[in-house]
């Protein structure tokens, strides 16, 4: 039991960022997420897109950290997190009643900055 508990350890970090990304994906597939509010809808919206790619951000920078150094894990997650932001308003485009936008990627990213300047105090800080 304790080598499994191990292997579990190890795949842990892994298996948030992946679970993030499926979730996001499956509600990119839904057809309307609108609550009828209008334009709070619209700033919540917004707002939920860059607190969603930054806690990415986060998560795969955790997973990366594990087998890489801290600055090349960082660059890997921005990546990562910026190229699936892309995909996600790609896929957005071929479901109905949605449009794929570079503005929502512009969100995304904005939400990814935010999370490198947080993540870079929270690891510097901790390494001190």
């Amino acid at each position: 039991m304790n080598r499994l508990g191990a292997i579990a350890r190890a795949w842990e970090p892994w298996l948030w960022p992946l679970l993030l990304m499926a979730l996001i994906f499956a509600l990119s597939a839904q057809r309307d997420l609108t609550t009828g509010l209008g334009t709070l809808d619209l700033i919540a919206r917004k707002i939920a897109h860059a607190v969603e790619f930054g806690l990415l951000l986060a998560l795969w920078d955790r997973a990366l950290r594990t087998v890489i150094t801290r600055r090349r894990a960082l660059i890997a997650a921005v990546t990562i997190t910026l190229v699936y932001a892309g995909l996600d308003e790609y896929h957005q485009t071929f479901v109905s009643g949605r449009v794929g936008s570079p503005f929502d990627v512009a969100i995304d990213a904005v939400g990814i900055a935010i999370a490198v300047v947080l993540v870079t105090r929270l690891t510097t800080s901790r390494v001190r």
